[in-house]
């Protein structure tokens, strides 16, 4: 029998029914089926009320008290972008991101440093490491640096490098640095009659020249190029150390030469000059144009001057036009950048020449309109050396390898016959 109070429903459920999730539950007995027998809702949810009647134990039991459900859990917030890691201005690296501010705090608590994802690498912002192998680098003409002679110097520029080796064994090394504008290739001519003596022969392309790296006739500082010849000639001595080394440059590597055997005077058998970079030209070089040169490198350092007037390189057209038609060439202009650091060479030189005591031939042009022949002049006044011949050619111009046959075969014979009796005395020091 059932309470008096309590009235059967006219339809009793065969089995408990399974309570929905989230829905409240009867007390005594935890089912979730409550017959509101008392209430018509008239198909409305109504709120649990202590009143109604569960038939979820097969029995029919007032409710007393529900139990409701918990309160869903709010939905968890989407997660927040990656912040951007931007690289530091002015740092010209990647590695200044916030890692380095998350590394930096864990140093200064004493906590192991945190291991965070590589930040993604700015699209302007470029990559220290070496190349990889299915990216190998190449020269300005496109040309893997895989498949050229090459030297990597100390800023991970390299350069593009040419050998000319004697068919018997080398009597001596001999180093040519070409001059501004142009690559070592222009001096084959010369390098095959060396060879001739059985001299092992060498030069590359410095920065920015040729077929090296770099951006055209420009260079952080002068003593770059300096440094790349010394590297080259240490490179060389490593492979064949009993031999004497000479040191060979026209126009800026005229400068070069010097600057380089200045720094070693005690490990160059001979230098030899083809109009060197001495002194700057008097009505080029004027106070106020150097004032002013000056000023535009802190303002326009890329500004062009001019370009060198092809010219004043030979009297011969034929090699005038083959010096304009070359593509390794450079026939742009020159920037100020890099007249600034000739004039900084040339301040090196006036403190360098004292020193040298070495065995120097110097062979100029009377007509020479890119280097002045005073400089020729000046250079004999000044250095030390005992050994030093000057060689004036009347109305010749700037490359005298590259001028009027006259010409040139008379330096031809100069450089072979000077080089020639240098490497001898050499080989007689070196066997005492």
């Amino acid at each position: 029998m059932h309470p008096p109070s309590i009235h059967p429903p006219t339809h009793r459920p065969s089995a408990a029914v399974s309570p929905s999730p989230g829905a409240a539950r009867c007390a005594p007995c935890g089912g979730a089926t409550a017959l509101r027998l008392r209430r018509r809702t008239r198909g409305r949810r109504a709120r649990p009320r202590p009143e109604d009647v569960c038939a979820g134990l097969a029995t029919w039991h007032r409710v007393g008290a529900w139990i409701l459900p918990p309160p869903s859990p709010p939905p968890p917030p989407p997660p927040l972008p990656p912040a951007p890691r931007l690289a530091a201005r002015g740092w010209g690296s990647c590695a200044y991101t916030r890692d380095g501010f998350a590394a930096g705090i864990a140093l200064r608590k004493g906590l192991p440093l945190p291991r965070l994802p590589p930040s993604p690498r700015p699209p302007n912002c470029h990559s220290s490491r070496m190349p990889e192998e299915s990216s190998p680098k190449r020269s300005p003409q496109n040309i893997p640096y895989k498949d050229l002679p090459h030297i990597i110097n100390a800023d991970g520029q390299y350069l593009f490098c040419r050998y000319w080796k004697p068919a018997a064994s080398p009597r001596a090394l001999v180093f040519i640095a070409h001059g501004a504008g142009e690559h070592c290739g222009r001096y084959d001519d010369l390098a095959q009659k060396l060879t001739g003596l059985n001299l092992f022969v060498f030069a590359h392309d410095h920065v920015g020249h040729g077929q090296s790296e770099g951006d055209r006739m420009v260079v952080s500082d002068f003593h770059v190029f300096i440094r790349d010849s010394l590297q080259h000639i240490d490179l060389m001595k490593k492979e064949h150390p009993k031999l004497p080394v000479l040191i060979l440059g026209h126009s800026m590597g005229g400068a070069i030469s010097i600057l380089t055997a200045s720094e070693r005077p005690s490990e160059f058998s001979g230098m030899l000059l083809i109009s060197p970079l001495v002194v700057a030209s008097p009505e080029v070089a004027t106070p106020i144009k150097v004032f002013a040169a000056k000023v535009l490198n802190f303002v326009l350092p890329n500004l062009s001057l001019g370009s060198i007037d092809p010219n004043a390189i030979s009297r011969n057209k034929k090699e005038m036009e083959s010096y304009t038609s070359d593509p390794l060439v450079y026939h742009g202009g020159m920037k100020v950048s890099f007249v600034i650091q000739l004039m900084n060479a040339i301040a090196r030189i006036e403190r360098a020449l004292p020193k040298l005591t070495l065995p120097i031939l110097v062979l100029h042009g009377s007509s020479d309109k890119l280097c002045d022949i005073r400089g020729s002049y000046f250079l004999m006044d000044t250095v030390q050396s005992q050994d030093k011949t000057l060689k004036v050619y009347e109305e010749a111009y700037h490359a005298l390898h590259k001028e009027l046959p006259e010409v040139s075969t008379s330096v031809f014979t100069e450089i072979l016959t000077w080089i020639g009796q240098k490497v001898s005395a050499a080989g007689e020091t070196s066997h005492t």
